[in-house]
């Protein structure tokens, strides 16, 4: 579903990723922990195509970010960690803005738009300009709009932050049904019980360089994850 090799990305002199590979198949939840600065950040927007870099290769579904960007991002999803909404838009401006560059038909998209927005009771707020949201509202639409074409894969940064208890449990949920029909989820985190109790894989980055990375037992072992990120990042 994802296939990044050897990746590297520079900022003036410092590697902030480098030379970092990974895979990820069909039906895995897959995390992506280290510290502030690590290059979670920058490895997230490489896959998702909207950040060049100099060494390496990524593929989603088997095409190349490279050579056919276009191909890759019908494919997934990209939700940052702060999403930066268009304020002067309505909600539902906003979500028909996204159905229409993904293509997604009429009936498809109100049917959609209505159970998602259901869901994250901001239904009756779609109406109201985005820039009356709060952070968690912005949060929810954004989510909302990732999911509307139906993506194979879904890459996220910091996806609970500013979430709520009682959405935080239905993104899990909605990221476990992304999995069940065939897809695959690549998302950052800095709260290891989430990443704990829900991934399949987790891999962790220090310094741009991946360190570890596997099923959650063989990263884990004996330990807690959360021991096991502060014993690397210790060493």
């Amino acid at each position: 579903m994802l296939k990044i090799e050897n990746l590297t990305k520079t900022y003036g002199d410092k590697k902030a990723v480098d030379g970092l590979t990974l895979n990820i198949a069909p039906g895995e939840i897959y995390g992506f922990i280290g510290h502030n600065g690590a290059g979670k950040t920058t490895t997230l927007k490489a896959a998702a195509g909207i950040l060049q870099f100099e060494q390496g290769e990524i593929y989603v579904c088997g095409n190349s970010i490279k050579t056919a960007p276009l191909e890759c991002k019908k494919h997934l999803a990209y939700i940052p960690d702060n999403p930066d909404l268009y304020d002067f838009m309505t909600g539902i401006k906003y979500l028909n803005f996204f159905a229409d560059i993904f293509g997604v038909d009429a009936e498809q998209r109100k049917n959609r738009i209505h159970e998602l927005a259901s869901a994250f009771e901001i239904e009756a707020d779609l109406a109201k300009p985005i820039s009356a949201y709060s952070h968690g509202m912005k949060q929810k639409l954004a989510i909302i709009s990732a999911w509307l074409h139906t993506p194979d894969l879904i890459i996220m940064d910091e996806p609970f932050v500013g979430l709520d208890p009682k959405a935080s449990h239905l993104l899990k949920e909605m990221m476990h049904g992304v999995c069940d029909r065939g897809g695959a989820i690549f998302f950052s985190t800095h709260v290891l019980e989430v990443a704990e109790k829900l991934c399949d894989k987790v891999a962790i980055i220090k310094q741009g360089k991946l360190i570890r990375s596997g099923t959650m037992d063989e990263v884990r072992g004996d330990e807690s994850l959360e021991e096991v990120f502060l014993d690397l990042e210790a060493d």
